[in-house]
């Protein structure tokens, strides 16, 4: 269980996040110059060394988000003019890619944060570059919801790259795509010009995930602990009917890939807060504002309770909750993890999500009504940052590309990095975890300088304030 500090404040981080942006400017760097001449997009590394994985092509946006992350954060030009640059000339076929659930994290950190960017100011108007991202927010919005399969029970979900039958706990991030696109006053038009809805696609695929994703501890089966979530939910595709949990990279259907639990975390944090910028109407045929957010608030508390519980004491986790080489590391829950363990990998990326979804939810119920529980997840984010921004976590060799060390990516595959004479993956980064740690880190630093409010949908009225 995490050992929350409770008197850690946002500032105290401060030096730690100005070390990690002056390690993170070389890194994106050296990433830059060894990948300017390749078609692929780096993945995670080897021996230190980014390498692509192919699978789903979806870790391109991270490459460059990281640049314009670092420019938000440092003020350095030459991050801008790498994010930006390489945003127009190779981001262009992920905008209308129809095989994918990851339009959220490709062009949402990448034309997102260049929007983003100018609606807080930081990059000057121009109204020709700004419809230009807002062109492209609002294609990919439309296209991600385009991919959909329905429900026996009325309800509907962005299905995987898997086909029709799969539902993703991953994909809950990129409803930010449907949220921008909507809130940019986009529609997606269907057969004989129908007119689909942005937020009731939003909204229906929150349900569903919510509500076969995510465990309550209700007697679903015999494995239902509140907070659990499973990677995957399987669906007949003909009928729409319901038939089981599954995985593609955790132990197995019927435990936690930690994974996944923090993306369900983040992203459902991330909608309750754009949800309160959105008029009360434009919910009231989707249940009402206090039934959405309900749901909502409902699988995030859950699953960041028991990322909580079920996290060693640093809140570094490890990759699943019920790997078998767990039960040869005794009660490892009572202490910081171990990452050079010989049985069973960490993965620092989940950890780099959940601490962002944890300090957005903390923050949300704060603004909502200040309790003991917004304080608790709050602060369990700092406490989990503050380990991410040291050693032996944090890259500070100059000769590894990656930011975040030992993270994981596809345990039950092999993929990752086993240094010789070791027996599990150690010491590598991967694209996402480098983002999200970069993310946290700007979104911390804002909170403590008293900055514009960091949220993927601009400073608009009814955001959390700073």
């Amino acid at each position: 269980m995490i050992q929350i500090d409770i008197s850690l404040r946002p500032a105290d981080l401060l030096p730690a996040i100005r070390r990690m942006w002056e390690l993170s400017a070389e890194k994106i760097l050296a990433i830059e110059h060894s990948w300017t001449d390749r078609q692929d997009a780096p993945v995670f590394t080897v021996q230190g060394q980014y390498t692509s994985q192919a699978w789903t092509d979806w870790t391109q946006g991270f490459q460059y988000g990281s640049a314009l992350l670092q420019f938000d954060a440092a003020g350095q030009e030459e991050f801008l003019h790498l994010g930006r640059e390489n945003t127009l000339a190779k981001m262009a076929p992920h905008l209308t890619h129809t095989g994918v659930h990851d339009h959220g994290f490709n062009n949402v950190s990448t034309y997102g944060n260049l929007w983003r960017l100018m609606q807080e100011g930081r990059l000057p108007e121009n109204p020709r570059e700004r419809s230009l991202y807002e062109l492209a927010l609002k294609v990919s919005g439309a296209v991600q919801a385009a991919r959909w399969a329905h429900t026996t029970d009325g309800l509907g979900y962005i299905y995987s790259f898997n086909g029709p039958h799969s539902l993703f706990c991953d994909t809950i991030r990129s409803l930010r795509s449907l949220a921008l696109a909507h809130q940019l006053g986009h529609r997606l038009c269907g057969e004989q010009d129908q007119r689909i809805s942005l937020l009731d696609r939003l909204v229906q695929h929150a349900r569903t995930t919510a509500r076969y994703n995510v465990y309550y501890g209700q007697g679903r089966d015999i494995y239902d602990v509140r907070g659990r979530v499973a990677h995957e939910s399987l669906f007949n595709p003909r009928s729409g009917q319901y038939r089981c949990p599954s995985t593609q990279q955790g132990y197995s259907p019927f435990t936690t890939w930690t994974r996944g639990l923090a993306w369900i975390i983040l992203g459902y944090a991330e909608q309750l807060e754009w949800l309160a910028t959105r008029p009360d109407e434009e919910l009231a045929c989707l249940g009402g504002r206090t039934e959405v957010e309900s749901f909502m608030l409902q699988a995030a508390q859950a699953a960041a309770d028991f990322y909580i519980q079920h996290t060693p004491t640093d809140g570094v986790p490890y990759w699943d909750t019920g790997a078998p080489g767990l039960a040869h590391l005794g009660d490892y829950l009572d202490r910081p993890a171990d990452p050079f363990n010989p049985y069973e990998p960490v993965d620092s990326s989940a950890a780099a999500i959940a601490c962002q979804g944890l300090l957005r939810l903390g923050r949300y119920l704060t603004v909502k009504q200040p309790s003991e529980e917004a304080v608790r997840y709050f602060q369990a984010g700092l406490t989990v940052l503050r380990r991410l921004l040291d050693e032996p976590y944090l890259s500070v060799q100059p000769t590894h590309q990656g930011l975040l060390l030992h993270a994981v990516y596809h345990r039950p595959r092999g993929w990752d990095y086993t240094p010789p004479g070791c027996r599990t993956p150690q010491g590598e980064s991967c694209m996402w975890g480098d983002y999200h740690v970069r993310e946290a880190a700007l979104y911390v630093e804002r909170l403590a300088r008293g900055g514009i409010y960091h949220a993927f949908f601009g400073p608009v009225r009814g955001a959390a304030p700073s």
